[in-house]
């Protein structure tokens, strides 16, 4: 559901009109975005992966965390989105002067806070390989997810036939290079290089035990 207005919404506009009603909402280009529920499967692969994240960031004595909800405001301010999955650096937001919107409002806005951001594709594909790929590589987030574990995406993104696929999209000199990853394929990660997981082990997570 998407709410037509005369002007843009400002961040400052999204965050005071926020409602408590269980729904989730982003802000894209000014509109505010009430995101379609998630199914089960959904869930259950964001939770595999956070899962996955905590113990390579645990093991590495690294100090970040995940939160349950939390929002990242692009540049321009008319775009916060909640990811999926959301890995912090807690030096970064714990400093205020980095990070002046995250203790009263859960908002980050330097991608130096944001080691690495995990979308799980669901019928709304275009937002993850289109629009939130742009914002993220303009931020300069260094590590962006994409886990089409369904093969929803477009051909050019998942292939001709189409089939489930995993994107790393490493910044690189500013631009993402994306490396996909399908089946039985080791992920690379350049934020966890002792990553041990398969592209199969993510889309599998999705399925029953």
């Amino acid at each position: 559901m998407t709410q037509a207005l005369t002007k843009p919404v400002t961040y400052e506009e999204f965050i005071n009109w926020f409602p408590n009603d269980g729904k989730r909402y982003e802000l894209h280009d000014g509109v505010i975005v009430e995101m379609a529920p998630p199914t089960g499967d959904h869930e259950k692969v964001v939770g595999f992966l956070a899962r996955k994240i905590t113990i390579e960031y645990d093991r590495m004595d690294l100090p970040y965390t995940i939160p349950k909800t939390a929002f990242v405001r692009t540049p321009s301010a008319l775009s916060v989105y909640s990811p999926d999955v959301l890995l912090l650096n807690l030096d970064n937001i714990d400093n205020i002067d980095l990070e002046p919107l995250w203790k009263k409002e859960s908002t980050v806005i330097h991608s130096a806070s944001v080691p690495l951001v995990v979308e799980v594709v669901s019928t709304n594909w275009r937002d993850d390989y289109h629009k939130k790929f742009a914002d993220y590589e303009e931020m300069g987030i260094p590590e962006f997810w994409i886990a089409d574990y369904k093969g929803l995406g477009g051909k050019k993104f998942v292939g001709d036939p189409k089939q489930p696929t995993f994107s790393v999209c490493q910044l690189v000199d500013d631009e993402y290079q994306v490396t996909k990853f399908t089946g039985n394929d080791l992920i690379i990660s350049p934020t966890f290089p002792q990553l041990n997981l398969t592209a199969q082990q993510v889309f599998n997570a999705a399925l029953p035990r």
